[in-house]
């Protein structure tokens, strides 16, 4: 498959008439009203996930967007939901985004960074596999020997690979807070314990697929977080985005060492520029060089061509 998409920015979606519903980070979430969907929709609650160029930083948004970033996640979301429908359902509709956005609204500037979603109950907890020893979990393990109550073999090393992938679950912190890492006896007192054992046997399938596929085409997928959520009858599904370089840890295959962390397909260049800084790490973020820019940029669309084969050029 090999696809071109045009680079369009957009920082903060306008859609008058929609109700907005929550602005994220990076996302914008509308609901869509019954009067909004074409006449045959089934009966449900319908919301509009819209990805924009807005970029954060150390729980920061910052002042420049990157130009086509949310394109680029909302295409490779897609590309990983289609690619995993076998192993869990997810809350895309199919429906044409063009079809529910207010009169006026120029569509190309939406359609290819947006979807139609099912509105679901989010679980209460952000649902990690890690096939690595590396992040916050390579600092858990150097103090405990442990990720999320797990114990792992004595002498990891850094960005070593764990002998089989592990279910890390961690909090949903509010706006401006961290998430922290959990046991899964936490994630049973949180969930139940019939979702807690669905949600990690559905993370750790989804993770091994993606796991396999990115390393057929020389990327390491360090570790991925998903989001899920059920519909009335309890149905579980993944939701919000999937397997994008915001979410998951990708690193070069052959870039990969043992012993150090490896570069990764994200917005880690925008990180190490920041911390030459003076900056205390509170808003309001500083500015962006175009330099830093063009090349966050570009790291997004590489991983977008490896794994999707979709071209932003």
């Amino acid at each position: 498959m090999s696809t071109t998409m045009l680079r369009r920015s957009l920082s903060e979606s306008d859609l008058p008439g929609l109700p907005l519903r929550h602005r994220g980070k990076v996302r914008d979430v509308f609901d869509l009203p019954s009067a909004s969907l074409p006449a045959d929709t089934p009966p449900g609650d319908y919301l509009l996930i819209v990805a924009t160029d807005r970029l954060s930083a150390f729980d920061v948004v910052l002042p420049d967007p990157i130009p086509g970033k949310g394109e680029m996640l909302c295409q490779i979301s897609n590309f990983w939901f289609d690619k995993t429908e076998h192993i869990a359902r997810n809350h895309l509709t199919g429906i044409d985004v063009a079809s529910v956005l207010p009169a006026g609204v120029d569509p190309s500037l939406y359609v290819g960074r947006s979807v139609v979603a099912k509105r679901l109950k989010p679980v209460p907890i952000e649902c990690i596999a890690r096939g690595y020893v590396i992040g916050s979990g390579w600092k858990d393990y150097q103090r405990t020997g442990r990720i999320s109550g797990i114990e792992l073999p004595d002498g990891l090393r850094q960005a070593e690979k764990l002998a089989k992938p592990i279910f890390t679950p961690s909090t949903k912190a509010d706006a401006g807070e961290h998430d922290e890492n959990i046991d899964f006896d936490t994630a049973v007192r949180l969930c139940g314990a019939e979702l807690a054992e669905a949600v990690r046997d559905a993370t750790l399938r989804l993770y091994r697929f993606a796991a396999d596929f990115a390393a057929e085409r020389g990327i390491l997928l360090a570790d991925t977080k998903f989001e899920f959520g059920t519909d009335v009858d309890g149905h579980l599904y993944v939701m919000d985005e999937m397997l994008t370089p915001d979410s998951s840890r990708y690193w070069p295959a052959d870039e990969y060492q043992v012993g150090s962390s490896p570069p990764s397909y994200d917005k880690q260049i925008v990180r190490d520029y920041l911390e030459t800084l003076e900056w205390n790490k509170m808003p309001p973020g500083p500015v962006l060089p175009a330099g830093v820019i063009e090349r966050t940029r570009a790291r997004y669309a590489d991983a977008l061509q490896k794994l999707a084969g979709i071209s932003v050029d």
